[in-house]
C-alpha cells in the first residue's frame, strides 16, 4: 500500500523545470491538452494560448491543418522548449444530401438572409470566449446515442449542389430522446429558432473550446447554467435544416471545429447490459 501512497504523491508533486506532456491525437480534427510547468508561456504558430494555473493548455487541429504545428514554450527559469508537431493527414467521404427545401439551401429571402447574419454572429460570439473555464478536463462523452448519419470533414452536396465540409457529427438518435452536455461546462447560447439548426445550445468547457447542439425539439437548460457532463440539456428533433430528427453535435476551438467523435471515442451499444 505505501508504495501506491507514495507514487500519488509523486504524482501530485511540481513538475521537473522545463516539463511537457501532450495528451491527445496529432491528426486533422484532434484536440491535444498540454501540461507544462504552472507560469510557462505557451504560443502555437506562433499565437500565445492561455496556460492555467496548473500548467494546461489546448490545441486543437482544423479538418485541413496543416502537417506541422510549432509548439513554443518559455518556461517560468528562462528555458525554452520549441517542437515541431507532425499533424497526420486524414481522408474525408463526400455526402450527398437531396430533398432539402431550397429555400434553406440557397436562401435568397431579405429576412432570411437577415436571420442567418445574426445566428451566424451569436455563434461566433462564444466561439471568440476564452474563459479559465476548465470543463473538458472532465472528458467528453456521446450527448446523444444512435447510428452516426453524418461524420466529420465530409464534402457535403446538398440538393447537387457543392457546400461547406461537414463541421460536426450527426447522431440518428429517436426524436424526443435525452441530448446530454458531453462535458462541463457552463451554458453559453440557447436560441428557440435559429434558421439552419432550429433549437440550439452551446456550452463553453473554458480556453476556447465550446460545443453546440442543434435541431433540438425541447431545450431543458437556461443561459449561464452550470452543466456536468452528462446533464440533460435538450431532446433529439427535426427543427431547422433537416430530413429528418437527429443532433448535430459540433466542437470547435475558437474558430478550429474539431472532430467530436475524436473527443468521444467509441459510442457505447445502447442496449449493452440491459
Amino acid at each position: 500500500g505505501l508504495s501506491i501512497f507514495f507514487g500519488a504523491m509523486l504524482a501530485a508533486g511540481p513538475l521537473t523545470a522545463g516539463s511537457l506532456s501532450l495528451d491527445g491525437p496529432l491528426t486533422q480534427g484532434g484536440l491535444v491538452i498540454g501540461k507544462t510547468d504552472p507560469g510557462t508561456k505557451v504560443s502555437v504558430n506562433g499565437k500565445p494560448v492561455r496556460v492555467s494555473g496548473e500548467g494546461v493548455f489546448l490545441m486543437g487541429f482544423g479538418r485541413d491543418a496543416n502537417k506541422t504545428v510549432s509548439l513554443r514554450l518559455v518556461h517560468p527559469d528562462g528555458t525554452r522548449t520549441e517542437k515541431d508537431l507532425a499533424i497526420s493527414r486524414r481522408d474525408y467521404q463526400v455526402q450527398r444530401i437531396d430533398g432539402l427545401p431550397e429555400r434553406q439551401v440557397t436562401p435568397r429571402k431579405p429576412q432570411d438572409l437577415a436571420r442567418i447574419r445574426d445566428d451566424n454572429a451569436k455563434i461566433a460570439g462564444v466561439r471568440k470566449r476564452d474563459t479559465a473555464l476548465s470543463g473538458f478536463a472532465s472528458g467528453f462523452q456521446w450527448p446523444a446515442l444512435g447510428p452516426l448519419s453524418g461524420v466529420f470533414g465530409s464534402q457535403r452536396i446538398l440538393n447537387g449542389k457543392p457546400r461547406r465540409p461537414h463541421n460536426g457529427v450527426d447522431v440518428a438518435a429517436p426524436r424526443g430522446s435525452a441530448v446530454t452536455a458531453a462535458a462541463d461546462g457552463i451554458v453559453a447560447l440557447v436560441h428557440s429558432d435559429m434558421f439552419f439548426t432550429g433549437k440550439t445550445v452551446m456550452i463553453d468547457h473554458g480556453h476556447g473550446l465550446s460545443s453546440v447542439y442543434v435541431h433540438m425539439d425541447d431545450i431543458r437548460v437556461t443561459d449561464g447554467q452550470n452543466v456536468s457532463k452528462g446533464t440533460p440539456i435538450g431532446t433529439v428533433g427535426r427543427t431547422g435544416r433537416v430530413t429528418g430528427p437527429h443532433l448535430h453535435w459540433g466542437v470547435s476551438l475558437f474558430g478550429t471545429h474539431l472532430d467530436p467523435a475524436l473527443l468521444a471515442g467509441p459510442m457505447k451499444d445502447p442496449t449493452a447490459g440491459k
